[in-house]
């Protein structure tokens, strides 16, 4: 098995069955029978399962995960990452922002090396087809500056959602990462760096989803307490590649 692609997905039964047809039929005609599609369902209370289900009839690739309770997307996302088989394993968003044709920036980069690779909107050949919010790009803003200064990770975008890993990685990281809400993204990363992996940024093609899942009062105060809690999770795992 070439490519595991995670999605995590909470109460998406209208925008998940398009993203994963339009997936399946790309991934099926550039990696033949070697790869697996993973959704998570994170405790879903609408037919967001029933729609997978009713999908993977016709698409023998397509496997389903259910969390008994809604966790968190980072919770989705370990579990994916830890039950998938793909020798490198990607984990994108239900809404399809940055579409799976971009893996084909990830596979060289694996096979020169890399071990995680990150996309990134803020890299300088990134082509951004619909911009966020005013207020959300700057909120975004906010949060990368203190990520950088209380987490010490130099990336100017950890919070895209399209992240590939090796196997070897993704069990290394995810196999430590604990947090299940939206910060778990800088948690992985800081676990990657810490573990001394080879990091590569690559730019991607992405479109706002206006309807995101971040609540745009409430869970910037969650990720900032996340941040906090990060360096205290991972003390011993700081120290690893100091030794």
């Amino acid at each position: 098995m070439k490519l595991s692609v995670i999605i995590p997905a909470y109460n998406e039964q209208e925008r998940l069955p398009a993203t994963l047809r339009d997936a399946y039929a790309w991934l099926q005609a550039n990696f033949d029978d070697s790869f697996e599609i993973v959704v998570v369902d994170d405790g879903s209370v609408d037919a967001t399962s029933a729609k997978v289900r009713e999908l993977a009839a016709d698409m023998p690739e397509l496997r389903l995960l259910q969390q008994p309770h809604n966790r968190g997307k980072g919770a989705a996302v370990r579990r994916g990452m830890l039950e998938s088989v793909g020798t490198v394993r990607l984990f994108m968003d239900a809404d399809h922002a940055t579409h799976i044709s971009e893996v084909v920036k990830v596979m060289p980069a694996i096979d020169g090396g890399a071990d995680v690779v990150v996309a990134s909107r803020q890299h300088p050949d990134s082509d951004i087809a619909q911009h966020q919010s005013w207020l959300r790009e700057h909120m975004g803003q906010g949060f990368n500056l203190l990520m950088r200064g209380m987490v010490g990770l130099d990336m100017p975008d950890t919070q895209c959602g399209f992240k590939a890993f090796t196997a070897v990685a993704a069990d290394a990281v995810f196999s430590r990462q604990k947090l299940d809400g939206f910060s778990f993204d800088v948690e992985a990363l800081f676990l990657a760096q810490a573990l001394g992996l080879n990091m590569v940024e690559i730019p991607v093609r992405w479109v706002n989803e206006p309807n995101s899942r971040v609540r745009i009062l409430v869970d910037p105060m969650k990720m900032f307490a996340d941040l906090i809690r990060i360096r205290r999770l991972h003390r011993a795992d700081s120290a690893i590649r100091r030794r």
